[in-house]
């Protein structure tokens, strides 16, 4: 019952044979406030745009991304979600040699793997809080990669690296020429984390990854966008792409939800409150060991050995993420979205039931 991601709901609900309104999923770290109401309400005015092709450009996209970053739109690349902008950037850069932190996102790797690169691995492990350290920077003086993957927060566990070790590690692959792709797809979140945008005039090796659909709970939509100084290495990737790979109203999207203050407010207010009242309960069950969260998600480990954690939820009709697909983790790791109140109640009730604590 693993999935190489979260979100596959209706994989598992015909598994266990119910319906997927009959599932409450926390697998996939999306938004629980759902759509905004002002992205619904103009996809409902602007209906017709289905009817025409979307212009290969984007300009009015990417005029808005701009516009919200403060840069010049030739720094911007949108695409069909942030894991299409992970292959073109890597087929662009085509590197030989590239370092990943372990466990991390799947897609990293099998980017890499599509261009026959060499991966050199550093583990993270529990010993070291699953965080990276100084460790980090003398690996990359001593493998010398041509990049470097590096997420923040970290996909899977939720936590963000020191700031500080973060800016050792940009100068060092400025001063080593290592290309740095940053994926900020959870940054947003962070509401006091400004990233490595306003940096990139200062490398034109970096390059940032965001997505808009794990914040704006548009996942169906599929929607990021890639920002970097690298001008020419922008336009090579436009250009090598297929055509159209954003639909009408995936642009639309990005043209108008980050002007959306509301909405934006609103979803920091219920993290604020929901990640801290849900961590807390969790780390109170003397069965699982709980890493505090960044973003909106947690990563846990089961001390329970003789329970599958996943499967003993799936019969109270809940979907959690199995873990043991990442390397670096086993089958006792998992990692659970934060859900709204009452759904992040039941899993603890479930929980508590599973582990026999009445």
């Amino acid at each position: 019952m693993m999935s190489e991601h979260g979100g596959n709901v209706l994989e598992m609900a015909l598994k266990i044979g119910v319906t997927v309104e009959e599932m409450i999923d926390f697998s996939a770290n999306i938004n629980p406030l759902g759509m905004p109401e002002s992205l619904k309400t103009a996809i409902i005015d602007q209906l017709q745009c289905a009817e025409y092709y979307p212009d290969t450009e984007y300009r009015r996209l990417h005029a808005a991304l701009a516009q919200a970053h403060h840069c010049p739109v030739e720094n911007l690349m949108a695409g069909n979600g942030a894991t299409e902008l992970i292959y073109a950037v890597v087929n662009y850069l085509k590197p030989r040699r590239a370092m990943l932190l372990i466990p991390g996102f799947a897609e990293y790797r099998r980017a890499l793997q599509r261009v026959d690169c060499q991966i050199d691995e550093y583990v993270m492990s529990e010993a070291d809080s699953y965080q990276p350290d100084e460790r980090l920077l003398m690996a990359l003086e001593r493998h010398r990669p041509d990049c470097l993957f590096l997420a923040t927060p970290n996909n899977p566990t939720g936590l963000m690296p020191d700031a500080v070790l973060l800016q050792a590690i940009f100068e060092r692959c400025r001063q080593h020429n290592i290309a740095l792709i940053v994926d900020e797809a959870f940054i947003d979140f962070l509401p006091d984390i400004a990233g490595f945008i306003p940096q990139i005039a200062h490398f034109p090796r970096l390059y940032i990854l965001r997505s808009l659909t794990k914040f704006f709970a548009i996942p169906g939509l599929r929607l990021g966008y890639l920002v970097s100084s690298d001008v020419m290495g922008i336009r090579a990737m436009k250009r090598w792409r297929e055509p159209w790979t954003i639909n009408a109203f995936a642009a639309l999207a990005g043209e108008m939800v980050l002007n959306d203050n509301a909405y934006i407010q609103a979803t920091h207010r219920w993290l604020a409150e929901q990640q801290r009242w849900l961590y807390q309960a969790l780390a109170a069950l003397p069965a699982l060991r709980v890493w505090p969260p960044s973003a909106n998600y947690i990563f846990l480990r089961c001390l329970r050995p003789e329970i599958d954690l996943q499967h003993a939820l799936l019969k109270q009709r809940i979907l959690i993420r199995h873990c043991a697909n990442y390397p670096g983790l086993d089958a006792a790791h998992y990692r659970v979205a934060i859900k709204g109140e009452h759904d992040n109640r039941r899993l603890v009730s479930a929980l508590r039931q599973v582990f026999g604590y009445g």
